[in-house]
C-alpha cells in the first residue's frame, strides 16, 4: 500500500470554445494539448492510457475515483503511455492493491503526462456531449487565458490527421509459437497488445508489420490471414492502408478488421467514414449482431465511424452489427470475400467478454480457406 499524498499546484483546463475549468495538477507539471474526449469505463484506466488509439488525445475519466488501485507493469496495451493529457474528478495517491507496482501519480510523472484533478467531470462531459469533441489544453504553468489560446492554436485538428505511422512499430516483430497452426499478418495501425494475445491463444503465430507495409511484403511471409488493427487518427486520409486492404481483398485472403481496421475495410470496399460528434468510448455500449439476433455489451473507443448512408444498398458491403444507442455501423462483411470487421473492441481490455467469439470466427475463416 502507498500512503504518500503529494502537494498539488493549481492547474487549468481550457477548451477550444473558451470554456475554463480550474483544478489541481496531477502527473507532470507543464502544458499539454490535444483533442479532449471522455471514457465511461469504471475500471482499466492503465489499459486505456496505453492504448495507441488514444494518441493525441486528452482523456476525461468519468468514474469519480482514479488511481485507487495503482498501476502494474504488465497491465499495458503498448510500450508506453499514449495519451496527451488526463482529466479526473478525484485523484488518489493512495492505492490499496498489494500487487501494484507504483502509484498512478508516479506512473504519469515518469511518462511525462500532464493532468488535472478536482474537475466537475459530470459538467465537463455534459458540455462535450452537447458541443462535441474539440481541442483543449491543460496547464499548471500558464494561467493567462490569452497564453492558453495561443497554445491551443498550435494543437492540430484530429479531422484529416494521419497518426498510425507515428504509433506503429518501426520494425516487424513476432508473437506466439512459430509451430502454430495459423500465420497471421498483423498490420499495425496502432495495435493493442491484447489483440495479438487473443490470436496467439487461439493457435496463431503473428508477425506484426509497420503501418505502411505493402501487401506484397506481407504476402512474402505466406500468412493464412490478415488482421487490420485499431489505431488513432482519420481513416479517410490513410491512402496507403486503404490500398493495402484493397489488394488483400483482390487476392481473396481471410481478413479481420478491428476499429480503425474496420473503417479502412469499409473505405477499401467503397464505403465512407465521418467524424462523430463526440465518439464512443467506454465499456458498456450495446450492439446487436444482425446475423444471430443476439445482443452484445461491448468495449469501444472511436471518434470516427463508417457512414450508414449507402451501406444498405451497397453491392459489396453487408451490415452485420449495429449500435443500439444511436444506430451507427458496428460491423460489416464483404460479399463474396473472406473479409469482415467490427467497430468495437472484441479483445475488450478493459471490458466485457461478449465479443471474444469474433476471434474464433476469424480462425474458422482461415481454417475453411485451407
Amino acid at each position: 500500500m502507498n500512503n504518500k499524498v503529494s502537494s498539488r499546484k493549481d492547474a487549468i483546463l481550457m477548451l477550444a470554445d473558451g470554456t475554463i475549468f480550474k483544478g489541481q495538477s496531477i502527473g507532470k507539471q507543464g502544458t499539454s494539448g490535444g483533442e479532449i474526449c471522455f471514457n465511461t469505463g469504471m475500471t482499466g484506466y492503465q489499459e486505456i492510457y496505453t492504448d495507441p488509439s488514444y494518441y493525441g488525445q486528452i482523456i476525461v475519466n468519468t468514474n469519480a475515483h482514479i488511481g485507487n488501485y495503482g498501476t502494474k507493469r504488465d497491465e499495458v496495451e503498448s510500450g508506453k503511455v499514449q495519451i496527451q493529457g488526463l482529466v479526473v474528478k478525484t485523484f488518489s495517491d493512495v492505492y490499496s492493491r498489494h500487487s501494484a507496482d507504483e502509484a498512478l501519480q508516479q506512473y504519469l510523472e515518469e511518462a511525462g503526462i500532464v493532468g488535472i484533478c478536482g474537475i466537475d467531470t459530470r459538467a465537463l462531459v455534459r458540455h462535450l456531449r452537447s458541443k462535441g469533441a474539440m481541442n483543449a489544453v491543460i496547464s499548471s504553468e500558464l494561467s493567462e487565458e490569452e497564453a492558453l489560446r495561443r497554445f491551443l492554436q498550435d494543437v492540430p485538428d484530429m479531422n484529416g490527421l494521419e497518426l498510425s505511422s507515428v504509433v506503429s512499430t518501426q520494425e516487424p516483430y513476432f508473437e506466439g509459437n512459430s509451430d502454430a497452426s495459423f500465420r497471421v499478418a498483423v498490420l499495425d495501425l496502432g495495435v493493442k497488445g491484447s489483440i495479438v494475445s487473443n490470436l496467439t491463444r487461439r493457435g496463431c503465430y503473428c508477425k506484426v508489420f509497420p503501418a505502411k507495409t505493402t501487401f506484397s511484403e506481407m504476402q512474402q511471409w505466406n500468412p493464412n490471414g490478415y488482421l487490420i488493427s485499431n489505431g488513432p487518427g482519420d481513416p479517410a486520409v490513410m491512402d496507403y492502408a486503404i490500398e493495402t486492404v484493397q489488394q488483400i481483398l483482390a487476392a481473396d485472403k481471410p481478413l479481420f478488421g478491428i476499429c480503425l481496421g474496420h473503417q479502412i475495410l469499409a473505405l477499401a470496399a467503397g464505403g465512407k467514414t465521418f467524424k462523430m460528434h463526440h465518439g464512443h468510448r467506454g465499456l458498456n455500449h450495446p450492439v446487436k449482431n444482425l446475423l444471430t439476433g443476439k445482443g452484445e455489451i461491448t468495449s469501444q473507443n472511436h471518434g470516427f465511424a463508417v457512414s450508414m448512408e449507402g451501406i444498405a444498398d451497397h453491392p459489396q458491403i453487408e451490415l452485420t452489427h449495429i449500435n443500439l444507442n444511436d444506430n451507427t455501423v458496428e460491423g460489416i462483411r464483404i460479399k463474396g470475400k473472406k473479409a469482415f470487421s467490427v467497430q468495437y473492441h472484441p479483445e475488450s481490455s478493459p471490458g466485457p467478454h461478449d465479443s471474444h467469439y469474433l476471434f474464433d470466427d476469424f480462425v474458422a475463416l482461415m481454417k475453411s480457406a485451407g
